[in-house]
C-alpha cells in the first residue's frame, strides 16, 4: 500500500486505506465461520438443518419465509430447539 506519509509514527493514519481489499477479508471470515459452523453438525441431516437455519437469519426469502416452527416441525425439532440454533448462528457470525 502506499503512504501518504511514511514519515507519520502510526501506520494507520500513514497508510491508504483499500476498501476492496478489506471488504474480502471480512467476507472470507464471515464465510470461513459459516462453513466451520455447517461442518460442526455431526450428521449430514443436521447439516441441511443448519443451512437451513442459516438461510432463515440471512435470505428467509429463499426458504418461502418459513417459520423456527415450520422449520422444527419439518425436521422433527422443537420450535425452542431450532431457535437455539439460530442463536448459535448469529453469535458465530457475529450477525445479530
Amino acid at each position: 500500500m502506499k503512504t501518504n506519509n511514511p514519515n507519520h509514527p502510526d501506520p494507520f493514519f500513514a497508510e491508504s486505506p483499500d476498501a476492496c481489499t478489506a471488504a474480502r477479508l471480512i467476507a472470507n471470515a464471515v464465510l470461513a465461520r459459516l462453513l466451520i459452523w455447517q461442518a460442526d453438525a455431526p450428521s449430514l441431516e443436521d447439516r441441511g438443518l443448519r443451512t437451513t437455519v442459516a438461510l432463515y437469519c440471512v435470505r428467509p426469502d429463499l426458504i418461502a419465509a418459513a417459520t423456527l416452527e415450520e422449520i422444527g416441525d419439518r425436521t422433527g425439532r422443537t420450535k425452542q430447539w431450532v431457535h437455539a440454533l439460530a442463536d448459535s448462528f448469529r453469535l458465530t457470525t457475529g450477525i445479530s
